[in-house]
């Protein structure tokens, strides 16, 4: 695959993520894909398993992508993830093997307030 068709894989699979297609959100994936949690030290072996813990989740979610960048096999998608109105900054670093996510790893990042000592350089972000 070339960089134009893992995009578009790429888009195609967080725009599943957002509706909530489970089969097309995970059509991305190896079968014996490697998804790893390094904050909660999880790892998830397998596209089908990794789909299961997906979709065993009961929150609602949406992804929001703010951008995506990379090129051959190594892929970064920074995105707002939201559980049920909650946002979760988070980053996912995708690899590619044979045009198909051979490891995934995610790391989320909870919103804080600023700072006292910067506050009067901060703005909102929306």
């Amino acid at each position: 695959m070339d960089d134009r068709d893992i995009r578009a894989a790429l888009d195609h699979h967080w725009a599943a993520s957002d509706a909530g297609d489970f089969e097309m959100e995970h059509d991305i994936y190896r079968a014996d894909a490697v998804l790893d949690y390094p904050q909660s030290g999880e790892r998830i072996r397998g596209r089908r398993n990794i789909q299961s813990s997906r979709a065993a989740q009961p929150n609602r979610k949406r992804f929001s992508v703010r951008r995506i960048t990379g090129a051959d096999d190594l892929w970064v998608t920074e995105y707002v993830l939201t559980y049920d109105g909650r946002p979760s900054y988070t980053v996912s670093i995708m690899e590619f093997l044979d045009g198909k996510v051979a490891r995934e790893t995610q790391y989320f990042g909870n919103s804080f307030e600023p700072g006292p000592s910067r506050a009067q350089w901060v703005e909102r972000i929306p």
